[in-house]
């Protein structure tokens, strides 16, 4: 029996994506440590922005990454949904994000409700600055995006987020 993806069943795909082949290596390390989908997050934890590396062959291919919250401002009223947390373009293959240009300047997500996924998305580009940088933040929307941009999905990623513990909440 096939394994199940980890995108179709932390709802990515369908909420997010259209389902895609993934065909590049993407490794994220958060606090130096390399995360996998799925992976339980504090806002803590993602302060600063993590490290992202794509994989490729060939450094004349550019990618573009987003960093979403699928759950904006909470998984039982999701109207923010996506809201749009780091946009990177122009990052060549087999580098990382740092390499790239931060169109979208990184912002550390803050969930106050519920758990939230965080989405990362790696796009193929045409070419070099063929990327138009979003103008808002809020009700960002993947799928337009790629299309508008002519950006095809090569891979993605989840983590899921939620508020520090200890941090309000009920009360007995």
């Amino acid at each position: 029996m096939a394994r199940e993806d980890p995108l179709s069943i932390g709802g990515v795909i369908g909420d997010v994506l259209n389902p895609f082949t993934s065909s590049v290596s993407l490794t994220i390390s958060i606090n130096n440590r390399a995360i996998s989908n799925g992976y339980e997050l504090r806002p803590s934890h993602v302060v600063n922005r993590p490290r992202v590396t794509v994989g490729g062959e060939d450094l004349r291919t550019f990618y573009t990454l987003v960093l979403v919250d699928a759950d904006a401002p909470s998984p039982s009223n999701p109207v923010l949904r996506e809201y749009l947390h780091w946009m990177v373009t122009d990052i060549p293959a087999t580098t990382n994000a740092s390499f790239g240009r931060e169109v979208v300047v990184y912002e550390s997500p803050q969930p106050s409700a519920g758990i939230h996924r965080l989405v990362f998305v790696l796009f193929q580009q045409l070419g070099r600055d063929t990327v138009i940088s979003p103008e808002l933040r809020h009700n960002f929307n993947s799928r337009n995006f790629a299309e508008n941009n002519n950006l095809t999905p090569v891979a993605a990623a989840y983590v899921n987020c939620q508020r520090e513990r200890g941090c309000g909440g009920r009360r007995y």
